[in-house]
C-alpha cells in the first residue's frame, strides 16, 4: 500500500498503528476518569459541637466520627469497627444517640452534637460518668465514652416513653428494668465484659432522676 506522500504501509502495519492509537486514546480516557473519580470535593460547613460553633472545610465524604477526631481533635469518641456494629463512636445528636461512623458530617449541620467531652469535665463530672467510676463500669476504657453517651440517651428514651424490642406494652411507659437496659445497650459492645457494672451505674443514675 502506497500513499501520495511516498510513505509505504502494509496492511499489517496499518492495523498495528490503528490499534496502538486506539489503545492510547482508551488509556488516556481511563486515566482521566480515574483522576476525576479520585478528585476531592470539599465544602465549608458549620457544626455545633458541645455548645460551640465550629467552621470546617471538609471532604464531603468525611464522616462525623472523622470530623470529630481528626479535625476537631475530640478524641474521646472512639473508632472501633467503623461499621456501626460496636457502639464505640456513639455521640448524642439532638438528644438521640447515633453511631457517628455511619453519618456524614455535612448531614449534621445545624444539629446539636454532644460528645463525651461535652457531658462533663474532670472537675465537674456528669452523673453518669461519676456512676461509671463508682461502679467500675469499665476496664480498658476504649468503649467507655460510647457506653456513657448511650447510657445517658437510654435513660432519656425510657423517660420519654419510647418502647424497645422487649417492651411488653407499646402503649405504656417502659419499665426501668435490667432487661430494658440490656436490650437498649446491646449495640454497645464491651469486650472486657463490664456489663453488670454498667447496668448498676445506670440504675443508680436512673434512681436519682426519679
Amino acid at each position: 500500500m502506497e500513499y501520495t506522500n511516498g510513505v509505504k504501509l502494509s496492511r499489517h502495519d496499518l492495523l498495528n498503528e490503528t490499534n496502538a492509537s486506539t489503545a492510547k486514546t482508551t488509556n488516556q480516557g481511563i486515566q482521566a476518569s480515574a483522576e476525576q473519580a479520585n478528585a476531592v470535593v470539599t465544602s465549608r460547613m458549620t457544626l455545633k459541637v458541645n455548645g460551640q460553633i465550629k467552621e470546617l472545610d471538609l471532604d464531603l465524604r468525611t464522616t462525623l466520627l472523622d470530623a470529630l477526631r481528626d479535625h476537631l481533635h475530640l478524641t474521646g469518641t472512639k473508632k472501633g469497627c467503623d461499621h456501626g456494629q460496636c457502639g464505640a463512636c456513639t455521640v448524642i445528636v439532638n438528644g438521640r444517640r447515633i453511631n457517628s461512623c455511619l453519618t456524614l458530617a455535612i448531614l449534621q449541620e445545624g444539629a446539636e452534637i454532644t460528645t463525651i467531652e461535652g457531658l462533663g469535665t474532670p472537675g465537674s463530672l456528669h452523673p453518669m460518668q461519676a456512676a461509671f467510676i463508682k461502679h467500675d463500669g469499665y476496664q480498658c476504657g476504649y468503649c467507655t465514652s460510647g457506653q456513657i453517651c448511650s447510657a445517658v440517651s437510654v435513660l432519656a428514651e425510657i423517660r420519654d416513653g419510647i418502647p424497645s424490642h422487649v417492651s411488653r406494652d407499646l402503649t405504656a411507659k417502659p419499665l426501668l428494668s435490667a432487661e430494658e437496659i440490656r436490650e437498649r445497650m446491646s449495640g454497645n459492645i464491651c469486650r472486657c465484659g463490664a456489663y453488670p457494672n454498667i447496668i448498676d451505674a445506670m440504675a443508680e443514675v436512673a434512681g436519682s432522676q426519679t
